[in-house]
């Protein structure tokens, strides 16, 4: 990293240059920068690898098992346990881990109780449309709130939460494509820099998180689905009219993508073909054309594993 250099006289006289151009900050000093603003904002934060890992090794690794140590020894190396507002501490974990790219910031911690919604867009899923299903399902409103893009295309959405009862840690319980980050866990900060490229902050959102819908937190607190299900994994048949209206109630510039995920939610639940003629008369009703309709239902089909 370079250091900028004041301009001095031009040797000719004929005045001074403009300021020497600057290279960006290194990802280890831009992620310790970027963990102490958070770290001041009241986020506790540890240093991560590019692999988005805590960054310092366990003191603890390779010894006999013992009782589970959460940071009593004194030593670094325990993950989230680690996570700390104060800048002396901060500074002191970045420099033990010089590799460091990123830094996590811990959930469910004070003052904010902080509650991550990891909305994912790999394999298929589409995470943000499963949470505007599950908001018009269960008429909550999803509230502007800090927003951070994921080099994947996928974003976190940042909430406040209550101090108790802790709110767990999940992946695709709620919907395909939504993972929580609760008591814990850890979100990766914006700014961090991952093999797959750098979390930046989304533009034109709020930045102080909003608190968690009541509804939407009902649905993290509560008990997780029976094993024995009857269904298959996916959507119910009880819930095929939520469908159904969900993409009938598609606003402008969300109507292919609602069907899309609508019509392989179906075929996850074996209600592909059941469901077709009815998602198809829905889309239209929103304004698309039935051959635009009925590539898009095709198109899921060809996508959804194992689909009917």
């Amino acid at each position: 990293m370079t250091a900028d250099v004041p301009a001095g006289p031009h040797p000719s006289g004929a005045g001074a240059p403009g300021p020497a151009p600057t290279e960006p900050p290194e990802p280890h000093a831009a992620a310790l920068a970027e963990a102490l603003l958070a770290a001041g904002r009241g986020y506790p934060v540890i240093p991560l690898t590019r692999n988005k890992l805590p960054a310092i090794r366990s003191p603890h690794r390779g010894r006999p098992a013992a009782p589970p140590c959460r940071g009593e020894c004194g030593r670094l190396g325990h993950g989230i346990h680690d996570a700390s507002t104060d800048p002396l501490a901060i500074r002191r974990m970045f420099a033990t881990a010089p590799w460091a790219t990123g830094y996590g910031i811990a959930c469910g911690r004070l003052p904010h109780h902080l509650i991550g919604v990891d909305l994912d867009t790999k394999n298929g899923a589409d995470g943000l449309t499963a949470l505007r299903f599950l908001a018009e399902q269960h008429d909550f409103p999803i509230p502007p709130t800090v927003t951070v893009l994921t080099p994947s295309g996928g974003r976190h959405l940042w909430f406040t939460g209550p101090p108790t009862p802790p709110v767990p840690n999940s992946a695709g319980r709620l919907a395909p494509g939504i993972d929580i980050r609760g008591t814990a866990g850890y979100l990766v900060g914006p700014g961090s820099v991952t093999t797959h490229g750098r979390y930046t902050h989304a533009p034109h959102t709020p930045r102080q998180p909003a608190p968690l819908p009541d509804t939407l937190l009902n649905l993290l607190l509560a008990p997780p689905p029976s094993a024995h299900r009857e269904s298959p994994p996916g959507v119910p048949p009880q819930h095929a009219a939520a469908l159904i209206r969900f993409v009938r109630t598609s606003p402008d510039g969300q109507r292919n993508a609602r069907l899309f995920w609508a019509a392989c939610r179906a075929h996850e639940a074996g209600l592909g073909q059941e469901l077709a003629a009815r998602l198809t008369k829905a889309a239209r009703d929103t304004g698309l054309s039935a051959q635009e309709a009925r590539a898009t239902i095709a198109s899921a089909a060809r996508a959804t594993p194992h689909s009917h």
